[in-house]
């Protein structure tokens, strides 16, 4: 497993490649990036981008959305796929944002998993980028880059985890660059270290990756 002084090396290297670290969830604030991740489930996010903007436009803000026709939710939503459950979410997450917290996403884990809908990622994922806060988003992506590269302990039934991977990425990865890293994994997992095949002869992690220096011994083996 990586120890601090590789970690760093791994997430140097992943901004010298990828200087941004964007959000790819269209927003406008916390609420709206809380119904965007809650239509991510199983979506991609260019289908939830595809179709934020009606639903925001339509009710465009948590009131609305609280007071919402459930039916007309539904609807809108419904190209992201499952939409009979994300609407229902959402509107129940805007209806206790509105009758418990204020109107305001809270800034701190507790309070953001009580929200209908919310878990841990989706958690994580608005603490890091809405408040800043050291937060390591658990994707398949990350799940996926964590395990090729050497931070999880390889066959071990917890390394595929999300809530494992989480705790042991935010032990190694310095808390400031826990957030933007997460989204590099998500570009680079995207782009090079693909679920179907890693493409490691062009991969900026490659003297550093558990599974390229596995793959390179097994070929030596033949």
């Amino acid at each position: 497993m990586k120890s601090k002084k590789q970690a760093a090396e791994v997430v140097a290297l992943l901004e010298q490649e990828y200087p941004l670290a964007p959000c790819f969830l269209d927003n406008d604030g916390a609420w709206q990036l809380l119904v965007a991740v809650r239509l991510s489930a199983q979506c991609t996010d260019l289908r939830v981008n595809a179709t934020t903007p009606a639903l925001f436009a339509r009710f465009p803000t948590i009131d609305a959305l609280a007071e919402g026709d459930l039916a007309e939710i539904t609807e809108i939503v419904k190209p992201c796929g499952l939409g009979n459950s994300k609407a229902r979410d959402i509107k129940a997450c805007m209806t206790m944002l509105r009758d418990e917290y204020g109107g305001v996403v809270p800034d701190d884990m507790d309070s953001l998993l009580k929200l209908p809908g919310v878990g841990r990622k989706s958690a994580n994922l608005i603490l890091g980028d809405v408040y800043g806060k050291p937060a390591v988003v658990a994707d398949t992506h990350c799940i996926r880059l964590a395990n090729r590269i050497g931070f999880m302990k390889k066959n071990d039934k917890r390394s595929t985890d999300p809530y494992q991977v989480e705790m042991q990425l935010k032990k190694v990865i310095r808390p400031e660059k826990q957030n933007d890293t997460c989204h590099r994994f998500v570009m680079h997992g995207r782009a090079v270290c693909t679920a179907r095949k890693p493409y490691c002869e062009k991969c900026v992690l490659a003297d550093v990756c558990d599974y390229k220096k596995s793959a390179d011994k097994k070929l030596a083996q033949r």
